[in-house]
């Protein structure tokens, strides 16, 4: 499969690597569309330390189901599906509780680190554990779906928020993320935004 590898910092390449075989509890996915986060532009330039090339960056994605390992159920061939970027372990005291965010095994796609390595969405294809993905219904592009881990992280956020209709609201950074949550606290009822762009 072709991939756009982190081969070094500052440096991608498109290179030729062999199509991952999903394990029995995972989806192999064909990538239709994928973002590009902040963390990767960090991740290209070294800043971060969670990207330790060689590396097959890419979290915000969505594809079709190539395939499936022998222990997935609710997926098949051929469905529509984006998925989370954090792998949880769903089995540690944290997991249990319901905060995956905090799983003491956690690992993410995209990232490498000195303790894992999961290669990411900027490829043909990706691995996913089954258990973090979602399907997608078939109205929604491709793209759209790409953006939902980005808009879940805004739309989180004003949740946490308390806001009442027609109140000012001060957005600080307008990243991508700066500009969903500028959305979403509109969409929330607020009558008037600040956005301060930073750098």
């Amino acid at each position: 499969m072709k991939a756009l590898l982190l081969s070094e910092y500052k440096q991608l390449d498109i290179v030729d690597l062999p199509t991952p075989q999903p394990a029995e509890d995972e989806l192999l996915i064909r990538i239709q569309a994928c973002g590009i986060c902040g963390s990767d532009v960090h991740g290209y330039d070294g800043s971060t330390g969670r990207r330790l090339p060689p590396i097959v960056m890419g979290h915000e994605a969505a594809g079709i189901v190539e395939s499936a390992g022998s222990a997935v159920g609710r997926f098949r061939a051929g469905d529509r599906v984006t998925f989370d970027s954090t792998v949880y372990c769903g089995k540690c005291f944290y997991c249990q509780r319901g905060q995956i965010n905090l799983c003491e095994n956690r690992e993410v796609i995209g990232v490498s680190t000195p303790t894992f390595r999961r290669m990411g969405a900027f490829a043909e294809f990706v691995t996913v554990p089954a258990r973090i993905a979602y399907h997608l219904p078939e109205s929604m592009p491709y793209a759209h779906a790409a953006m939902i881990e980005a808009v879940s992280v805004a739309v989180h956020a004003v949740s946490l928020t308390p806001i009442a209709l027609g109140d000012t609201v001060v957005v600080v950074g307008a990243g991508m993320i700066g500009l969903l949550a500028l959305q979403a606290v509109r969409a929330a009822g607020a009558g008037r935004v600040l956005c301060r762009r930073f750098g």
